[in-house]
């Protein structure tokens, strides 16, 4: 059987880690099986619509690198992509249900719905809808003298659904626990249940994997799919992102929009592979893989259910480790260029700036880090923090023989630094101590920066001379 699996985001805010998330996992099953991997743009909520949320989406699975197979973007033969595209289509099968007897017209007035939930709540069962018992042809006679109605599934009051979930036990749900839910709303518009499933079966979709909170939609979905005749796809609710208190993510306790780890700078491979071990772990007990690997050992079955913790330190450590052990120091630059250069930091991308970028590599976790950690090597306007003045203070004596022994070596290399420093200390019976510290903080501003040398030799003679000399003299 070929996959096809798809995600289908409302365009209602900002694109959520949890897309993202969902999107890999949709993404690798499909293409691990040579299948395909669908976007369908789930727009049909009006009052929640926000008009750049959907080119927002398609920028965040851009930078991913999660292309899918057919989108609105790209089109494909199962088109389109929009729900709001699809309108007429939901309407029909709408009405076929109302032929075949598995929904009906429903007339009640939001007062009289009120009226009957909280009836419902306080004897303890669902809402019952007294539309369910008028005659078709009776219903049918209201709607064709234009009164409003909705479409109402008409859900079974005996008996069990069962929803078979590929990563749980089977989990039951009385039949008589279920309501009937809207279908079509009086404007034309459908809800979720009938918009998702006719899509889902006229996508060719074979398996759907979403969050575990739709699993008490799930059954609806069941319902749906048995009164239309059409086979059910495979289910899977992978578990929900967690914040380390193991409440749901969310943008109070946690970052949840991908632009603001974009703005970040954190790497795409860096996300998808932290994304890839929330609630799933790499046979080998890898913890750095790229998406082609994941692709090649994931398989659905091996997803845990115990609720993964979003910890974004720990994103952080596996950004660090892709800029420091998985691309290379070229890349890196190249990169950080770019990201600096989209945030209006108009820096030559030279050796100068590759040098400062080597230094700063074991520095920095992302590269928003990098110019508040970085301002000296641009600018001779540096601040000079209260422990770097405190150190210059303490060895400003010692600054301006410093300053004439690296403006007379042969070679401004970090090794020809660090000798100089070791001769001078032990000429002047001093200790590295009491000679290197004030250098630091003459030339930098702070005693936090890279090791000495390197950072001398990154900066270059003229500006270490000239900094050492005006700090000599303050």
């Amino acid at each position: 059987m070929s996959v096809v699996t798809r995600i289908a985001p409302s365009p209602t805010g900002d694109p959520h880690v949890g897309t993202a998330y969902i999107g890999l996992f949709n993404y690798a099953l499909a293409h691990q099986a040579g299948g395909k991997f669908i976007l369908r743009i789930e727009d049909t909520d009006r009052g929640r619509y926000v008009a750049s949320s959907e080119g927002r989406i398609f920028q965040m699975m851009q930078w991913l690198g999660l292309t899918p197979d057919e989108s609105p973007l790209q089109g494909g033969p199962n088109g389109p992509y929009r729900q709001s595209e699809r309108f007429d289509l939901y309407g029909d099968y709408a009405r076929q249900l109302v032929a075949s007897g598995h929904a009906y017209y429903a007339f009640e007035t939001p007062e009289e719905l009120s009226a009957l939930r909280e009836k419902a709540q306080q004897e303890g069962h669902v809402i019952a809808i007294p539309s369910r018992d008028l005659s078709a042809e009776e219903a049918q006679r209201r709607v064709d003298a234009g009164e409003a109605a909705v479409i109402r599934l008409k859900a079974p009051q005996e008996g069990e659904t069962v929803v078979n979930d590929l990563l749980r036990d089977p989990i039951h749900f009385q039949n008589r626990e279920i309501d009937d839910k809207v279908l079509l709303k009086a404007d034309g518009f459908p809800t979720y249940h009938l918009a998702n499933v006719v899509d889902d079966r006229l996508m060719d979709v074979t398996h759907v994997v979403r969050a575990e909170e739709w699993i008490t939609s799930t059954p609806i979905h069941i319902l749906l799919y048995a009164a239309f005749g059409w086979p059910q796809p495979v289910w899977a609710h992978m578990p929900l992102l967690r914040n380390a208190d193991k409440s749901k993510i969310s943008k109070r306790k946690n970052p949840t929009s991908v632009e603001w780890y974009m703005q970040e700078g954190f790497l795409p491979e860096a996300m998808l592979n932290f994304l890839a071990t929330m609630g799933w772990t790499h046979p080998d007990g890898q913890e750095i893989f790229d998406l082609a690997e994941f692709q090649r050992v994931f398989r659905l079955e091996d997803v845990t259910l115990g609720g993964p913790v979003f910890d974004v330190a720990k994103l952080r450590w596996y950004n660090g480790k892709y800029l420091r052990e998985v691309l290379t120091e070229d890349e890196v630059a190249r990169r950080l260029h770019d990201f600096l250069a989209g945030r209006k930091v108009e820096l030559p991308e030279d050796d100068y700036f590759r040098a400062v970028t080597r230094l700063l590599t074991p520095r920095i976790e992302v590269f928003s880090e990098f110019m508040d950690k970085t301002g000296y090597f641009w600018s001779e306007d540096y601040p000079v923090d209260e422990k770097a003045q405190k150190a210059i203070d303490g060895g400003q004596a010692e600054l301006p023989a410093l300053a004439a022994r690296l403006k007379n070596l042969p070679t401004f290399g970090a090794g020809e630094i660090k000798a100089m420093f070791h001769a001078y200390a032990e000429e002047k019976g001093l200790k590295l101590g009491k000679v290197m510290p004030p250098v630091r903080a003459a030339v930098a501003g702070t005693m936090e920066s890279p090791d000495l040398p390197d950072l001398l030799a990154a900066l270059g003679r003229e500006r270490v001379v000239s900094r050492l000399e005006r700090a000599a003299q303050s």
